[in-house]
């Protein structure tokens, strides 16, 4: 997999998607990216600024709704479900697979957030080249 020149000095290497969905770092760097994105939507819908959190519920939901449930380790809450999801999107950016402007737009196009984040981290999954 190509990896982004900011990404290569700090980003170790994943052998499985649940090890990406279980990674509490990446996690950490994908919750301020996943609320980059939906500012960035909801900015441009609005027609003005805006500076959003997405709820861990919602994200949590999305990636259920993905289909990616299957690949986290059972008995999990909602708020590590949410940090799989932000840790999957981060790294689909930052492993040059989906990049800050498709993620956007994808926010963009859908009508609800839910529905919206459920196609972004499908998307996610389906560009990142991990079993």
């Amino acid at each position: 997999m190509k990896r982004s020149p900011h990404a290569s000095a700090f980003m170790k290497n994943y052998s499985s998607l649940t090890d990406v969905l279980t990674d509490h770092k990446l996690a950490a760097l994908g919750d301020a990216y996943i609320n980059l994105v939906y500012s960035l939507a909801l900015s441009a819908k609005m027609g003005e600024l805006a500076g959003k959190k997405v709820k861990g519920t919602v994200l949590a939901e999305a990636l259920r709704k993905a289909g990616l449930r299957q690949y986290m380790p059972s008995r999990m809450t909602s708020h590590k479900l949410a940090d799989a999801a932000e840790a999957l999107l981060v790294y689909a950016w930052l492993n040059d697979c989906i990049t800050l402007e498709q993620s956007v737009a994808i926010l963009l196009e859908s009508d609800d957030l839910i529905n919206g984040l459920t196609q972004l981290v499908a998307k996610a999954k389906e560009v990142v080249k991990l079993s």
